[in-house]
């Protein structure tokens, strides 16, 4: 009976752990610079930050072709460089699975699903998985809005796209749309952090 005690408690934790917006331990925190990066993209170049020089800043999702809550998102991915880009503030998507364990993430199907869904936005391959962990992503997608300054890119929001992944059409809260509007009006930032909800990033 107390072992079943101890392991209700554990999966309470747990559960209750999921849906709390406290920091992570590791990665960037809000205030932080970012590094830049060069990932290889889908039509075989090289992207770095540091290629858009007119950009206010980015937004920076960790997403994949296989996981549902991705999937679930990539419209309002979309939506969002189209929405953004030409303000300042293009999305770059990278894919940090470790393609071994998910054959599905491959540059080839990232390739095909780029093509097939219409991305207008670079998606790139995180090859030996080498930047996710700097930033401190844990999930697919994961969201790092940017503002490019005098002295670097400085983490200003992190975490999910919105709060309702299951349906579009239901959301009440566009956290990355909201962040991003501040820093186009030189406002301060209401929520900086959220909980990113997905799949977890496979290593």
């Amino acid at each position: 009976m107390n072992t079943l005690k101890v392991l209700a408690v554990m999966m309470l934790t747990v559960v209750l752990s999921a849906f709390t917006s406290t920091p992570y331990s590791d990665g960037y925190k809000i205030g932080d610079m970012a590094t830049d990066f060069s990932l290889e993209n889908i039509d075989g170049k090289m992207v770095s930050l540091s290629d858009y020089k007119d950009a206010k800043g980015f937004i920076v999702i960790f997403t994949c072709n296989t996981c549902p809550y991705a999937v679930a998102y990539e419209d309002r991915v979309e939506a969002l460089n189209k929405k953004y880009a030409d303000k300042g503030y293009p999305v770059i998507a990278i894919m940090p699975n470790n393609t071994e364990v998910k054959p599905g993430d491959s540059m080839e199907a990232m390739k095909a699903r780029a093509k097939a869904k219409g991305f207008t936005f670079p998606y790139l391959m995180d090859e030996g998985q080498k930047i996710y962990p700097q930033y401190g992503a844990t999930k697919t997608p994961h969201v790092y809005v940017l503002e490019k300054t005098s002295k670097g890119n400085v983490v200003k929001y992190i975490g999910a796209i919105d709060d309702n992944y299951k349906d579009a059409s239901a959301v009440k809260t566009k956290y990355v749309e909201n962040a991003v509007d501040a820093l186009l009006q030189g406002k301060e930032i209401e929520i900086k952090e959220t909980r990113a909800i997905g799949c977890t990033i496979k290593v």
